[in-house]
């Protein structure tokens, strides 16, 4: 197969494999960074979409810090990116608060009761660590601006935030937060958010001047070719004129958009005519990748990557199709729904042919799983100037070991 969109042979990749590569991470950085040069705006890595520590070097020059969803993130964004670290949950333990004290420069509350909980501890483990830790809220602006209900915090009855309503009750507590935070966005346009800012300021404007900053949350897909930058500069501006206040923005996706990939091999293919399938008129490929262990935003999201050289057929053309070559693309595990999906090749794919699918870098590292005891994919990294491939960790069964007992 014809890989010449690529920096590197698939073909010298033992698989499974993640590859990310250093040269599309650069040109991501540079739109983030033009974004902080015309705004001022501060912009941090979502560790909950992208932890590739061995980039973290390369990242930090652009980037201010980390947003972390639990104390081992919070201590991985520490000890690794070497910059701000602000923390998010949905609820902390007095555990949690003890260990976030040492590596969280931010803490943001999911509600009044645990701020009224945890801020006198916290305010005394700052002072025992010497460290300065600021203390917001995370908001719900009750604005959903996404298509899919999992991912939508302000969905009905959503978990996620304060809501006006409680909001107000609380404005005593006002003077011990420097921060609101919100997210509600996922993989969407400036105009999304513009629309949520209204929203914002509808109901929070008279408490934002209170604030030394506001974090307008992730799901910004800032780097991708259509998004309208422009805007996005607009709207930190205006903002930050209008409420002398700092923004931050925690992107995840952006930072490592189209950077990576994932590498599998060709182990099987079973014939249509063999399986009794001929009314989907589809051979079925079996990968060493598995969906729900590998890529599991497939079946969650649902997602359906490109695999490069391959498109996606319309399911209603099926049976139309005579000059290219149709595969059902399914992992190795018992799951029976374990499909990436269904692509069409101009040639037959064989035995031994590598597959690449596209954009895997972010949510795929960082939710992979030992389901079925499956070999987890290395981490390759492609440097920019050379194009070398390196090859950062490979597993073993001890990584599936250790984590049972």
């Amino acid at each position: 197969m014809n890989y010449n969109t690529l920096n590197f042979n698939p073909n010298q990749i033992k698989t499974p494999c993640f590859v990310v590569d250093e040269f599309f991470l650069q040109k991501n950085l540079d739109i983030l960074a033009s974004v902080k040069e015309a705004t001022g705006c501060k912009i941090l890595l979502a560790l909950k979409c992208f932890s590739m520590f061995r980039v973290f070097p390369l990242i930090s020059q652009y980037l201010d810090g980390v947003c972390a969803s639990s104390p081992h993130e919070a201590r991985l964004g520490h000890e690794e990116f070497k910059k701000e670290v602000h923390t998010f949950a949905a609820a902390y333990s007095e555990s949690d608060i003890f260990d976030l004290c040492e590596t969280s420069d931010h803490l943001i509350f999911n509600s009044f009761s645990q701020l009224e909980r945890f801020k006198d501890l916290v305010k005394k483990r700052a002072k025992e660590l010497n460290r300065h830790i600021e203390l917001g809220i995370r908001i719900n602006p009750e604005h959903s601006e996404g298509a899919t209900p999992i991912y939508d915090p302000c969905a009905p009855g959503s978990r996620l935030g304060v809501k006006y309503g409680d909001f107000i009750k609380k404005v005593e507590l006002i003077d011990e937060i420097s921060t609101l935070h919100w997210h509600n966005l996922c993989e969407q346009n400036a105009d999304c958010l513009e629309r949520t800012i209204k929203a914002v300021e509808s109901q929070f404007g008279e408490f934002i001047p209170k604030m030394r900053y506001i974090n307008f949350g992730g799901g910004h897909h800032i780097t991708r070719a259509d998004y309208d930058i422009n805007l996005l500069k607009r709207l930190i501006n205006d903002f930050q004129q209008k409420w002398g206040t700092q923004v931050y923005l925690e992107p995840g996706e952006a930072v490592a958009l189209n950077a990576g990939f994932f590498v599998a091999t060709i182990l099987d293919i079973k014939n249509k005519a063999d399986n009794n399938i001929t009314k989907d008129n589809i051979d079925i490929a079996i990968m060493d990748g598995c969906t729900p262990a590998h890529m599991p935003d497939v079946l969650e999201m649902p997602y359906r990557p490109n695999i490069i050289n391959s498109s996606t057929p319309d399911q209603t053309k099926y049976s139309t199709l005579t000059s290219q070559y149709l595969y059902r693309i399914g992992g190795l595990s018992c799951l029976a729904g374990d499909v990436a999906g269904d692509y069409q090749f101009n040639e037959p794919l064989k035995i031994g042919d590598k597959i690449v699918f596209t954009d895997m870098a972010i949510y795929s590292m960082v939710k992979t799983n030992t389901f079925n005891g499956v070999q987890l994919p290395s981490i390759a990294l492609v440097k920019k100037d050379s194009k070398k491939v390196e090859m950062v960790k490979e597993f073993s069964y001890s990584d599936f070991k250790n984590r049972l007992s």
